[in-house]
């Protein structure tokens, strides 16, 4: 029998994001306790959205509602990483999110630590930016991908590279 492999990697589907700021930055334009506040949600840069209104309030408001969009794409909330508000010109608020695409060393460790604790046969590797998982057994990959899912690692998570 073949040996099976996937990656553990940190990211999220930019696609789905992009949906829900999209659906995000509609709502707000439509939403009463918007009206006259001209805000706005859109991307900034490749990895970063920009979340900005009159006022700090309602730019916290505005970055609810994408949270919210997110969730409802089920996109791990894990994967944003919000500034906190700034002034910018005109005395409007500005809040910069990045979103996380790289797994932190710490916890690709952590990772590799928790699946040889499992003592299924399956061989964990440290690629850097990812853990590879090989196993000759389909049943023990799919019980590993259930145990990183079960544990709330703080960082978004998906399985890639199905071989």
């Amino acid at each position: 029998m073949a040996e099976s492999s996937f990656d553990i990697e940190a990211g999220v589907d930019r696609q789905e994001v992009d949906n829900a700021i999209n659906q995000a930055a509609r709502e707000v334009a439509t939403r009463f306790d918007f009206k006259d506040t001209d805000t706005v949600i859109e991307w900034s840069g490749e990895e970063g959205i920009r979340v900005e209104s009159v006022s700090e309030d309602r730019a916290r408001a505005a970055l609810e509602v994408l949270r919210d969009k997110i969730v409802r794409r089920k996109v791990s909330l894990k994967a944003l990483d919000v500034a906190d508000p700034r002034d910018v010109s005109g005395g409007r608020s500005r809040i910069d999110v990045s979103l996380v695409d790289t797994l932190p060393a710490d916890l690709a460790k952590t990772i590799v630590k928790d699946i040889k604790a499992t003592k299924l046969k399956v061989t964990p590797t440290n690629m850097g930016d990812h853990v590879r998982v090989a196993g000759k057994k389909r049943d023990d990959l799919q019980e590993i991908q259930a145990m990183v899912r079960s544990k709330d690692y703080d960082a978004p998570l998906r399985f890639a590279n199905y071989k």
